[in-house]
């Protein structure tokens, strides 16, 4: 009895809570719903980590629009463009800043591992936000690359992951993972892999002669395709009061080898190449009040390239190429109104290539880059437009160098929802974008062409997009998008042979117009639950 009495006041005060009415403080959203003008196409998470691939180049395969450029197996460099207008007219961003290369004006994927990728998108014309960076705006396609960024259960301090792959022709890679809070608002993290691969694989090799007659088929080894390569990558990551901030450090080391062609049975080439990529960068995002904020990054990047050319039957060659990069960019974004935005950004880039190769000319580019962009959000219609200007200027230590440029191109991005009941809508963009010509295109010894002009693209897309969700049935969501585009690209540069057998040289050439359709699907089905379980 007396326990009785004991629970029964505790048992009649829980119940009074639960049937009573309760209040609760009234909490305001003050944040803006964000819907893309021009969707991405996206990757991440665990569709990520399901596709099994090993390289950021890998699991580009399953966007549409792109080609990719795989020179070489394992080891072989990989590139990306877009709807056919060239690796160089391709923006690739690592943690939102920009991966550059003035010498040949391409990024190669490869060097990139997905271990540490939380996050792949790919735009058409840019990115659906005008609180970017000035170079953001600068290429007719963009690819985002976010790296992992330390998250903590409760009561834990330490991540710690590491994995081992292997695969054919001698592939064996090994990574780990190691995060630490060091505080509530700083966190740490740290990156390591390697990669090696003899690149031996086995080819039919068979030549039938004029009559008709077999004249060897025989089985041969791919040589000289091998890769030993190393990452290492480091982080801090913090937050303050409505900002965060971050720094990294990145470095690539490689030796490889180059295959070249099967031709008259020569079935081993003298080629090796070296590469150490490194740079330092960091980040800085503030919202200053409800109305403005702003962003800060900089970055220096040091790339080193030894290249060399052992075969008998060529001329030798061992040359070693070292490039420097300075940047640094300022954005900053304020509201007029809860549907009007604008933003302005400045960037700054300094290139500076040296190389031990007799004639060279030892260039520096200065480019200074000014962006100026608004968004507008009107009942079912979005807009955004921008205007970038771009000034470039070079300077040799030898030779003419070519004129500064300034060079302004404009943006429209247009999207419109019909209806409200049905998650449809149409979009349309028009753009101008432009390539400087590298520093191989104007420098590079019996070949460059210091007169050269940039390469103009005019872009124009429309298209649609459709999605549906559905709760507790067998397909859960469903997506498609298709979008018809047109390019016209002016002043190509191309490498053109002239003189002698072998000789090229870089120039401008004619006028390339490119039409086509993308059309991607995208569904969520659930079999188990519909068809397995009652």
């Amino acid at each position: 009895m007396v326990m009785m009495l004991g629970i029964c006041p505790l048992w009649v005060y829980a119940q009074s809570r639960l049937d009573s009415i309760q209040h609760l403080d009234e909490i305001t959203v003050v944040a803006k719903s964000f819907r893309e003008v021009i969707p991405s196409q996206k990757l991440s998470g665990k569709e990520l980590q399901k596709l099994n691939s090993h390289s950021v180049a890998d699991a580009l395969r399953y966007f549409s629009g792109v080609q990719l450029k795989d020179y070489g197996g394992v080891g072989g460099i990989k590139t990306v463009n877009i709807r056919s207008m060239g690796t160089n007219h391709m923006g690739v961003f690592y943690d939102g800043i920009e991966l550059s290369n003035a010498q040949n004006g391409q990024v190669d994927l490869g060097m990139y591992s997905l271990d540490n990728i939380e996050e792949i998108s790919l735009y058409n014309g840019q990115k659906s936000e005008i609180f970017q960076s000035a170079k953001d705006f600068g290429a007719a396609g963009t690819l985002y690359l976010r790296s992992r960024r330390p998250k903590f259960e409760d009561g834990k301090n330490t991540n710690l992951r590491a994995t081992m792959k292997a695969g054919s022709f001698d592939v064996i890679n090994p990574s780990a993972l190691f995060e630490y809070k060091i505080s509530e608002n700083v966190a740490a993290s740290f990156s390591a892999e390697w990669l090696n691969a003899s690149g031996k694989y086995k080819f039919r090799y068979r030549r039938v002669n004029p009559a008709g007659e077999i004249a060897y088929d025989t089985t041969a080894v791919r040589e000289n395709g091998d890769i030993n390569a190393t990452r290492l990558e480091a982080g801090l990551y913090g937050t303050i009061e409505r900002g965060t901030w971050n720094a990294k450090v990145y470095n690539y080391n490689s030796e490889r080898g180059i295959p070249g062609a099967i031709v008259n049975n020569v079935w081993r080439r003298g080629e090796r190449v070296w590469d150490t990529n490194s740079f330092f960068q960091g980040s800085f995002v503030k919202e200053v009040n409800d109305q403005f904020k702003t962003q800060v990054n900089a970055k220096y990047a040091f790339y080193r390239t030894h290249y060399v050319n052992n075969d008998d039957k060529l001329i030798e060659v061992d040359n070693l190429y070292k490039q420097r990069e300075v940047y640094v960019s300022t954005a900053n974004m304020y509201t007029i109104f809860p549907f009007w935005d604008v933003s302005m950004s400045y960037d700054f880039q300094w290139n500076e290539m040296k190389a031990d190769m007799y004639g060279f000319v030892f260039p520096t580019r200065f480019t200074n880059l000014l962006s100026i962009a608004t968004a507008l959000r009107l009942g079912k219609v979005k807009l955004q437009g921008s205007g970038l200007a771009t000034f470039v200027n070079d300077r040799v230590k030898e030779g003419p160098a070519p004129k500064a440029r300034q060079i302004l191109t404009p943006a429209v991005f247009l999207s419109y929802k019909p209806f409200d009941k049905h998650d449809f809508s149409l979009r349309a963009f028009y753009k101008k974008t432009f390539r400087m010509p590298t520093f191989n295109d104007l420098y590079y010894a019996d070949m460059g062409n210091s007169k050269l002009d940039p390469e103009y693209v005019t872009q124009y897309n429309l298209g649609t997009v459709y999605q549906k969700q559905w709760g507790n049935k067998l397909f859960r969501h469903f997506k498609i998008q298709a979008d018809g585009y047109y390019n016209y690209v002016k002043d190509k540069i191309i490498a053109y042979p002239k003189g002698q057998q072998f000789r090229w040289t870089m120039l401008n050439l004619g006028k390339v117009k490119i039409r086509g359709v993308d059309i991607s699907t995208e569904t969520m089905i659930n079999p188990w639950k519909d068809l397995f379980i009652t």
